[in-house]
Formats: structure tokens, C-alpha cells, sequence
């Protein structure tokens, strides 16, 4: 028996959805790593690289990698995994903030290649969310 459109179950895919849910999870996880190495001190830089600024040791630098990249790319992971109408812009943030955290790194532990990996990352994301956000499919129908 056929369905007629206003009795059938259609659910529009959600552009970039899987993509979302897989980059930030991973995003969440190596910031959540990097900044617990930080705080206790394995595979941390040298405290001369951040002395200029007055620190002696790196847990105030954890505690920024930690609240500039695991908790954004926890909430952009969550927002694609729930199907929130505004996961594009989260994405979006957490992008940003990914971004300047690589480049506010690089004065203090200089250029590497994990850095422009990360910032590739940040603006392949970033460019994913603005197209999920053109594409409509993210608004909520009706």
C-alpha cells in the first residue's frame, strides 16, 4: 500500500552530520590529551618557553587548550550527534577556536607540523560547517 506524502516518514540526511560527530570527538579527545600532558608535565615544552608571560609551569596553558578546544569540540560533537538545528555554527566556534589556539602556540613552542595539521583541520571544518549551514538540510522543517 503506498504512502502519500503527508503520511510518510522522510528524514532529510544532515549534510556533514557523520563528519561532524567523527572530527570533533576526535578534536575533543586530543585536546582533553594535550592538556592533561600539560597539567602533569609529560611531553610539555620547556617552562623557558613560557616564562616570558610570567608562568612557571603549564597548567594555565592546559587549562586554555583544555576550554579552547575539548569543551567546543565536545559541544559540536553532542550538537551533530543530537541533530541540533544550530550544529553548524557550533561547528563553526569550535573551528575558530581551534584555529587561534594553534596560532597563539606558535610564538611560544614555534611552528610544527602537528600545528598545520590541526590548522587544516580547523578550516576544512569550518568551510564543512558554513556549507552545512547553506545547504538548509540543518533547519527545522514546518
Amino acid at each position: 500500500m503506498p504512502t502519500s506524502p503527508d503520511t510518510a516518514t522522510h528524514v532529510r540526511p544532515l549534510t556533514f552530520r557523520r563528519t561532524f560527530v567523527g572530527v570533533e570527538t576526535v578534536l575533543a579527545f586530543s585536546g582533553l590529551a594535550g592538556a592533561w600532558q600539560l597539567w602533569d608535565g609529560t611531553y610539555a615544552p620547556p617552562i623557558s618557553n613560557i616564562e616570558s608571560l610570567g608562568l612557571d609551569s603549564w597548567r594555565l596553558p592546559a587549562v586554555w587548550l583544555f576550554s579552547s578546544v575539548a569543551v567546543p569540540s565536545t559541544v559540536a560533537a553532542v550538537s551533530a550527534l543530537k541533530r541540533w538545528e544550530q550544529t553548524p555554527a557550533v561547528v563553526l566556534v569550535a573551528s575558530g577556536l581551534l584555529l587561534v589556539e594553534v596560532t597563539v602556540q606558535i610564538p611560544f613552542v614555534g611552528p610544527s607540523v602537528l600545528q598545520a595539521a590541526f590548522g587544516a583541520v580547523a578550516v576544512t571544518m569550518g568551510a564543512l560547517a558554513y556549507g552545512a549551514h547553506r545547504s538548509g538540510r540543518w533547519r527545522r522543517s514546518g
